[in-house]
């Protein structure tokens, strides 16, 4: 259960790191990429904040996300200078990957019978849990 100061914590580090991210793609050169962040939640101690971000189009995500991982430092440096009044430290910055987006979307298609396990035996062993 995240307090309210978390939540609030949260909230401004999304809302600048989205910016941060979002100019270093425009300048980068990766005009049609869209980074988002979906979700950032911090520890109780403020200490750690993970961040979740979501790459369109899905096919770079992994390099990018790299390349996020990679630049942390310079990240954090950026989003200190942006709230030097809102904060005393800036919590450790941890990037993953959101994919929630095609999880929802594997489930549309199996749900409109797109991939009918009935009708096609194959998808059910990948279907099954190792």
């Amino acid at each position: 259960m995240e307090t309210q100061r978390q939540r609030k914590i949260g909230g401004v580090i999304q809302k600048d790191i989205v910016a941060i991210l979002q100019k270093a793609a425009i300048e980068g050169g990766l005009r049609g990429t869209l980074i988002s962040v979906s979700k950032v939640t911090v520890t109780t101690d403020l200490s750690i904040a993970k961040v979740y971000v979501s790459i369109f189009p899905n096919e770079q995500a992994k390099e990018l996300l790299e390349g996020i991982k990679s630049n942390q430092p310079l990240i954090k440096h950026e989003l200190a200078q942006r709230t030097r009044n809102q904060l005393r430290r800036v919590p450790e910055l941890l990037f993953y990957l959101d994919d929630s987006l095609d999880y929802i979307e594997k489930i549309e298609k199996s749900l409109k019978g797109e991939e009918n396990p009935i009708e096609n035996r194959d998808l059910l062993e990948k279907r099954k849990k190792s």
